[in-house]
């Protein structure tokens, strides 16, 4: 649930300053700025808190809907939300409006004629329901006119060139919702007063100049489902009443009948369908990466070109893709080789990696994708990458668990530290005091990195150094120690079938023996 405005503050009696801390301590559920309008009007996404709240284990790969609710200040959009948000927590109970001396809490709200909020907001908690359309409400004071209908032209043009590439209609559900409408008798309050008026004020007649006759033509081709609703003034004294905050008993009878009607009519599971974009649902994950596309594009001073804001859409659309794929790899690769999975052999970890892989690819090419093959290669490319690079960290964490691995240092060390005792024996023994020195001191730093390397192990601290020591004994084994067990082995080979004859005879012996 989402509130937007062209500019927003948080202040005031029924507005929190929400962290993540906060929530944990109270456990109450908050508005948070996921928008940012900054003092040289542009816009900044906090992406940390839009992860907080739809990346969490619980939500993210869920299907999404999001009802927003858009229109000029001071129109009473906080104030029509808390109504939701009150439904959405009570939704079961018939009298879900609560105590008529409650106040209205929730996405912060005043009276008065100055700005209260700026930018976007939605609600810390991601409500779930059995049947999750993107329904967006345009927030009207009293009457549908012309310059209303013109705000949504950038909207209606960029639907016309997403028709053109993708022959479905962008955009679902738009509510027209007019409040302190005050012509009743024209048109009485409510859904079904409110769609003959709509169809009035979209009504194309010859004498209107053609733009006008545009907009009203792409906003019926460009939504799935256009309604209106028509909402009687909640009273004078919600309006002259410094002091309201929200209390039902002082709001009209008029206006609380017909919000009983408007809220369930707009949130009831029967009545809301999963976001759609180019005819894919979009999951929670999914909203994120929308979110930071478009936010790319509204850097400027101007409001963007539709055909950028199609690029934006199908820079997401496939970001989505890359991110659902790549999710995909990282649980099946969980399954392999996670935390608490044993050892597996290198080959064999290789050859799961090339099918879950594939798998992974194969998931963002079946997904349905806005920009053509072309523009959906590069991320496809980067789709690899990062799958290849995260590949390398599973292969050190299954190597980590090969006992033979971890011992791989300590092994390294003992064994330059015997060479070097031997070594340091020999040629001090024949007189080679310098190079009996030599040795001695590569004991001694050998036996003192062993020394450090157990204590980093055992106390967990320092650990790039530690991580160095790893590297130089496995340099060291790699490049030396291995090779010249290799050299030892294929010379006992050769040995082997040089002499033939002296293998046979230790056969002939051994046998003997075993007959005594």
């Amino acid at each position: 649930m989402s509130k937007t405005h062209s500019s927003r503050s948080l202040s005031d009696k029924n507005v929190y300053d929400w962290s993540s801390e906060d929530e944990e301590q109270d456990g109450r559920a908050r508005p948070v700025q996921v928008l940012l309008v900054k003092d040289d009007h542009t816009f900044e996404l906090d992406e940390a808190a839009l992860s907080r709240i739809l990346l969490s284990e619980k939500v993210r790969d869920r299907e999404v809907v999001a009802i927003s609710v858009a229109g000029a200040f001071r129109k009473g959009k906080s104030f029509l939300m808390d109504f939701m948000l009150r439904y959405m927590y009570n939704h079961a109970s018939d009298v879900w409006l609560g105590d008529a001396n409650e106040p209205l809490t929730g996405f912060s709200w005043r009276g008065g004629s100055e700005r209260e909020t700026t930018g976007i907001q939605i609600w810390s908690e991601v409500f779930l329901v059995d049947k999750p359309d993107k329904t967006k409400v345009y927030n009207i004071s009293q009457n549908i006119q012309e310059d209303d209908l013109q705000h949504l032209q950038l909207f209606t043009e960029y639907g016309r060139l997403a028709m053109e590439e993708t022959f479905l209609k962008p955009f679902q559900s738009m509510i027209f919702l007019v409040r302190d409408w005050s012509f009743p008798y024209e048109f009485p309050y409510g859904q079904e007063g409110g769609m003959k008026f709509l169809e009035k004020r979209l009504k194309i007649s010859e004498n209107q100049h053609e733009e006008l006759q545009n907009v009203r033509k792409h906003i019926h081709s460009c939504f799935t489902n256009i309604s209106c609703f028509l909402m009687p003034h909640p009273g004078l004294k919600v309006a002259t009443n410094p002091h309201f905050d929200g209390r039902i008993k002082e709001i009209d009878g008029e206006f609380i009948n017909n919000l009983k009607l408007l809220v369930p009519w707009l949130l009831s599971p029967g009545n809301i369908d999963v976001k759609e974009i180019n005819g894919s649902k979009i999951t929670c994950r999914g909203l994120v990466e929308y979110f930071k596309a478009y936010i790319k594009i509204y850097q400027g001073e101007e409001l963007p070109h539709p055909k950028s804001m199609l690029q934006a859409t199908a820079e997401a659309n496939n970001l989505a893709a890359v991110a659902a794929a790549k999710d995909l790899y990282n649980k099946k690769m969980e399954e392999v080789c996670g935390g608490d999975r044993p050892f597996l052999a290198p080959s064999e970890l290789q050859a799961r990696h090339g099918v879950i892989r594939e798998e992974a690819l194969q998931l963002f090419r079946g997904v349905k994708k806005m920009g053509g093959e072309e523009f959906s290669r590069r991320y496809l490319q980067q789709l690899e990458g990062e799958i290849d690079e995260v590949f390398v960290q599973y292969i050190k964490h299954n190597d980590s668990k090969n006992i033979f691995h971890a011992a791989r240092t300590p092994a390294t060390l003992f064994v330059v530290i015997f060479v070097m005792y031997v070594a340091a024996g020999i040629t001090g023994f024949v007189g080679v005091d310098i190079i009996a020195s030599l040795c001695n001191m590569i004991l001694g730093l050998a036996l003192i990195t062993l020394c450090t390397w157990a204590y980093i192990r055992y106390s967990g601290e320092y650990r790039e150094l530690g991580a160095v020591i790893d590297q130089v004994a496995g340099a060291l084994w790699d490049q030396a120690l291995y090779k010249l067990y290799n050299v030892a082995a294929n010379h006992r080979h050769l040995y082997h079938h040089a002499f033939p004859g002296r293998r046979v005879d230790e056969a002939a012996e051994e046998q003997d023996k075993k007959r005594d």
